[in-house]
């Protein structure tokens, strides 16, 4: 079922969904996160964030319990076993990025936290600090890559499942003892999940490709040559910029994705100026992928890109130099 903002549910509140690209995104406008929400309007932010997989909101000068509040909306904060966090509000990261401590890991495609058996609904960046070069993020949907490969390779990776691993910060624990121990406690509580290479939305019902280069390992029934061979195509998908949105942040601009339809990229450009992010992480579900046979996804055609339609005769279109005397 596609869950979308209606006429209706847009006409009980003031607040405004506007599209920006063809296949993701959209700017929330008339939201204030300083006073509670209405049912009706966080139906209308809910329900375009499942659509459009990204949300923008600008202008929101808020506190840090006002961002929390507003990601509690959506379902319980986690806490990242791994990112630098606050000491007495867990739940938020702090991604203070500059001079003496260069931006880490964030250089490279990725949806948050697939190494968890459930990974998070949904992560709430908010910009603090912004440098005055750089500094963007590039979001990708996982569900337009879907629909855009192929019906046989639709059919291959029907039903394969991938294994995923907290490998990014391996590097962290060194050959101590405390640090041996800490990251056996850490592998007992995060024991690597096989995830479906196509996971279904659990909202929405549309199929993702649910694959990404920071925390897959392997595909399950594959030779290490093949698996590598299908994830590499299969990350590839992510840097077709008719599947992308950049957002060039601004303060106190805010950022929600769905992080099981989306994966996210956010280059290293700004280095050494600063660039300051408060993040929270919303709780999600496990994993479910597309059970029985494989069939093609129902109420869902080809991405509109132009590419099979027909061309219209000269005279209702510009002519081509090579076309002039031929008619």
């Amino acid at each position: 079922m596609d869950t979308h903002v209606t006429p209706a549910d847009a006409a009980a509140t003031h607040i405004q969904v506007v599209p920006i690209n063809g296949n993701i995104g959209a700017e929330i406008r008339g939201a204030d996160l300083r006073r509670k929400l209405t049912p009706a309007e966080f139906k209308v932010i809910h329900d375009a964030l499942v659509r459009h997989e990204v949300i923008v909101l600008r202008d929101q000068d808020i506190t840090l319990d006002q961002q929390m509040d507003f990601g509690r909306l959506f379902g319980d904060l986690s806490i990242h076993p791994f990112s630098p966090n606050l000491d007495d509000k867990r739940e938020v990261i702090v991604l203070d990025y500059g001079k003496d401590n260069p931006p880490h890991l964030t250089d490279q495609w990725h949806a948050d936290e697939t190494f968890r058996e459930a990974p998070p609904l949904g992560t709430i960046l908010r910009a603090r600090v912004v440098p005055e070069v750089g500094g963007d993020t590039l979001f990708s949907s996982m569900t337009a890559a879907y629909t855009g490969l192929s019906e046989r390779m639709k059919q291959y990776v029907h039903g394969l499942e991938a294994l995923h691993d907290f490998k990014p910060w391996r590097p962290l624990f060194t050959s101590a003892e405390a640090h041996q121990k800490k990251l056996r406690e850490i592998e007992a509580r995060f024991p690597n999940p096989w995830h479906p290479v196509v996971r279904v939305h659990p909202v929405s019902g549309r199929r993702i490709l649910n694959v990404n280069a920071q925390f897959c390992v392997r595909i399950k029934g594959l030779k290490d040559d093949e698996s590598g061979m299908i994830l590499r195509y299969l990350y590839s998908r992510a840097a077709i910029p008719e599947y992308q949105l950049r957002v060039k942040w601004q303060p106190h601009t805010i950022v929600m994705w769905d992080n099981r339809a989306v994966q996210h990229y956010a280059p290293h450009d700004y280095y050494p100026r600063r660039r300051t992010m408060e993040r929270v992480t919303v709780a999600g579900d496990p994993v479910i992928g597309v059970s029985g046979a494989y069939a093609p996804e129902e109420g869902v055609g080809p991405l509109p890109d132009g590419k099979g339609a027909m061309i219209a005769p000269p005279g209702q279109r510009p002519i081509r130099e090579f076309e002039r005397g031929l008619y």
